[in-house]
């Protein structure tokens, strides 16, 4: 896959798929599988395997590899597959060649989460990645702590399609497009659709979304209105679905993938609960609060 094509899918729709629990705790990659199929098919245009929604953290090395493989499998070339990598610099490079040879079009670098990091040192962990892979590298930064001239010669790395950028500072995003205008940079949306406007209004393009497992023509909807640069019709469409991004950011966003997971138990796609140490699962009061959120999108089995 060329740096090229990753750079347009990710100005589109990445979706994190999840990953489907058995009840004994073990992965069911059946499962898995046909949910990443649904997603392609809906036509979301780049599909996020071992994202923090998919659980990355709690998965062993060996379960993210699997996830990879399966990933790739599923989606058959309907959407490009993106592996999420990450933890030591040695697993995330080792990961990436696997994740290449397993099919998958490029791979999305987490965030270092070391407590020592240095800022320009987390910089130089996604070049080395880059440096040392031959699949395109998607940059996943949730920090403020590294400077724009870190952040640039990242974005402008030549292996690097695009920096998922996932924090809530808007001047920082605005001098990181400042600095890097006019070069190769692809600034990306990593906070979901309720941040895409104002993203998209300071030069990012494209967005990360976690929705795309229970209602992807919602999250299409808004990627469709932003690219007409209509932004009335993008906030009537994130007044939609606004309820259920809030209901995610409970306990610290640690009820963020418990919500996916339990809406897709409503329409009826039992997956599991969250592992630890995500929210295992809601509690009834928050689950009538999405059967009500659910439901009002006209999905039948969740308002039953």
């Amino acid at each position: 896959m060329t740096n090229d094509k990753v750079r347009t899918a990710v100005r589109g729709i990445s979706g994190v798929h999840v990953t489907a629990w058995k009840a004994d705790g073990e992965a069911d990659w059946a499962l898995t599988g046909r949910i990443v199929r649904g997603i392609a098919e809906a036509g979301i245009h780049n599909i996020v395997s071992a994202g923090n929604t998919g659980e990355f953290y709690p998965m062993t090395a060996e379960e993210v590899q699997r996830c990879h493989a399966v990933a790739a499998e599923a989606a058959a070339g309907k959407a490009l597959v993106t592996a999420g990598i990450g933890r030591s610099l040695r697993e995330a490079i080792a990961t990436g060649r696997l994740a290449a040879t397993a099919g998958c079009d490029a791979v999305m670098v987490h965030h270092p989460l070391d407590p020592f990091a240095a800022p320009q040192s987390q910089a130089d962990y996604f070049l080395a990645i880059a440096d040392a892979l031959t699949i395109p590298v998607v940059a996943y930064i949730r920090s403020e702590a590294i400077g724009v001239k870190d952040l640039a010669r990242v974005a402008t790395h030549a292996n690097v399609a695009g920096v998922k950028f996932a924090s809530t500072s808007m001047m920082l995003l605005a001098d990181c497009v400042r600095e890097t205008e006019g070069t190769s940079a692809n600034w990306i949306c990593g906070l979901a659709e309720g941040w895409a406007a104002p993203f998209y209004a300071l030069g990012a393009r494209g967005f990360t979304s976690g929705l795309i497992n229970v209602a992807p023509e919602r999250s299409l909807a808004v990627w469709r209105a932003l690219e007409a640069g209509d932004y009335e019709t993008a906030r009537r469409e994130v007044d939609a679905i606004a309820g259920f991004e809030k209901l995610r950011t409970k306990y610290g966003n640690g009820a963020n993938v418990t919500v996916v997971k339990e809406a897709l138990g409503l329409l009826g796609t039992k997956v599991g609960p969250v592992r630890l140490p995500g929210l295992p699962e809601l509690n009834e009061a928050e689950r009538t609060e999405l059967r009500a959120i659910v439901g009002s999108w006209g999905a039948a089995k969740a308002a039953e």
